[in-house]
């Protein structure tokens, strides 16, 4: 299979570029990436110089580009990561969301409608078009439920509204051009590579540095955690076996508070390495996000029962193989944080808040 993956530094991206490359043997795996400040060529390092591999460093809203890569390339699946994804950031700014995960979108679809028309009998018959989105369309539930492939969209900020766009074009180009799109929509993956902003790696990296832990609210909003690399093999499972226009919702059965992630985290490093203090002691609450969903879960029994996809990973194993990976490649990692805090500091010398 050749398989065109946007998005494939970031920490979902790579993960399935390392998935497709070092385990499945793909035939061909091109990875289309920006590289903003979420992408990262080192998570791809144990990909590169490996047949079939290549690293393209391009913009999806670049429509002649991306017509010319279809072209060159001829993907038999397209699997769309590339997006803007944090929810913090799409409040301070949205329109680097409305135009990468909109209008990319949009451009992909054009892209591959065009490539997709231009096939034999049979080469139409096997091209897939996966766009991969977030729980977060779909709103808050209340303290039962789940989300599933039946559930009214509602998106609360300027990320999720960004991606429920972007859901809604993936079907309309099917039902309008018969283009064979597949959207899947995940809960909160978490794993090795994950960029230091989201909740668990920047609680495992403030944690192990002795900073404040820092969690919104009470920390009572539940999310229900899924490991990356179970959620790359759903992906997998929706482009190889999935039916075109079919959603799948994906997700960990892993339902946890923020605050009891955060406790987790710290017990598991007290106990691989030991501090003066519990690290408990470390959070603190702080001020709660705007238009902050309180719970969501995600009912995968469509995909378990269709595709023979299963999570693998409970929370309880998952996070303790993503602290060991932190622990063991700050290699990775720790430039991240010295940028960050380097460009802290220089605020506070210019008299800005950091």
């Amino acid at each position: 299979m050749r398989v065109i993956v946007t998005g494939g530094a970031g920490f979902i991206g790579s993960a399935l570029v390392r998935h497709l490359v070092l385990e499945r043997g793909a035939e061909a795996v091109l990875v289309v990436d920006k590289l903003t400040y979420a992408g990262d060529r080192r998570s791809l390092r144990d990909c590169e110089g490996r047949p079939g591999f290549a690293f393209l460093h391009a913009d999806i809203c670049d429509a002649a580009r991306m017509r010319a890569t279809f072209a060159e390339f001829r993907p038999d699946a397209v699997m769309h990561l590339a997006a803007e994804s944090h929810v913090d950031r799409s409040i301070a700014g949205a329109a680097p969301f409305i135009e990468t995960n909109v209008t990319g979108t949009f451009v992909l679809l054009e892209a591959a409608r065009a490539f997709h028309a231009g096939l034999d009998a049979a080469a139409k018959a096997r091209f897939r078009f996966l766009h991969v989105s977030t729980d977060e369309v779909f709103g808050s539930l209340g303290e039962t439920g789940a989300f599933d492939e039946r559930t009214s969209y509602d998106p609360r900020s300027p990320y999720s509204a960004s991606k429920a766009a972007s859901d809604h074009l993936a079907r309309a180009w099917h039902e309008t051009y018969g283009l064979p799109t597949l959207v899947t929509n995940c809960s909160n993956n978490y794993g090795p590579f994950h960029f230091p902003e989201k909740l668990i790696p920047l609680i495992i990296l403030n944690a192990l540095e002795g900073r404040p832990l820092p969690v919104y609210g009470d920390g009572g909003n539940v999310r229900d955690w899924l490991f990356v690399e179970d959620h790359v093999r759903a992906l997998v499972a929706a482009v190889e076996r999935g039916r075109p226009g079919e959603t799948y919702c994906v997700g960990g059965r892993s339902e946890m508070a923020n605050l009891d992630v955060v406790h987790a985290v710290c017990d598991l490093l007290d106990q691989r390495v030991p501090a003066v203090a519990p690290r408990r002691s470390l959070v603190r609450f702080v001020a709660d996000r705007p238009g902050h969903d309180r719970r969501y879960a995600i009912d995968p029994a469509k995909i378990e029962a269709e595709l023979g996809w299963a999570a693998r990973e409970s929370f309880a194993s998952g996070i303790a193989r993503t602290i060991d990976w932190y622990l063991a490649n700050d290699w990775w990692w720790r430039p991240l944080r010295e940028q960050r805090y380097a460009g802290e500091r220089l605020g506070l010398l210019a008299g800005k808040h950091p």
